[in-house]
């Protein structure tokens, strides 16, 4: 990877929806240059998907949580498979330290959150959770580069 695919991730970052041309014309090199770089970028898995940036709070989803879980011994990867198939999980982390991994959660209401806690995470392997609910959201961005 070159200045150049990290001067065109850049502008797929800022507005995905860009055509070749406009991006060529940005960072001052041919069209069939950014396609065959962002063809090679797709293609070894560096650009995985495009997707829309959503607020989720408009879309009704007013509540955030971060729960650390603790597995037992030898489970933490089944565990971090079932979780990050569940549709309101965003964020799965393996982590180090004192809980094996933490999740990020958004939810509509408080309701859905306990029934996610009681039911989705009372897995026979999870051993214990921590349930930390998010205030305000300072920051969210995962556009880094």
């Amino acid at each position: 990877m070159d200045e150049t695919d990290i001067r065109i991730l850049k502008r797929l970052l800022a507005d995905a929806r860009s055509s070749y041309r406009k991006i060529a014309f940005e960072i001052g090199v041919s069209p069939p240059t950014v396609l065959n770089r962002i063809s090679k970028l797709e293609k070894d898995n560096t650009i995985k998907s495009y997707s829309a940036i959503l607020d989720h709070v408009k879309l009704g989803f007013d509540l955030t949580a971060v729960i650390e879980i603790t597995t037992i011994k030898n489970k933490i990867i089944e565990v971090e498979k079932h979780i990050s198939k569940l549709p309101n999980v965003c964020a799965v982390y393996d982590i180090t330290g004192l809980t094996d991994m933490i999740i990020v959660v958004k939810f509509r209401n408080r309701k859905e959150l306990s029934d996610f806690v009681k039911n989705d995470l009372s897995l026979p392997y999870i051993d214990r959770t921590n349930t930390h609910i998010v205030l305000i959201t300072v920051k969210e961005d995962f556009k880094i580069l």
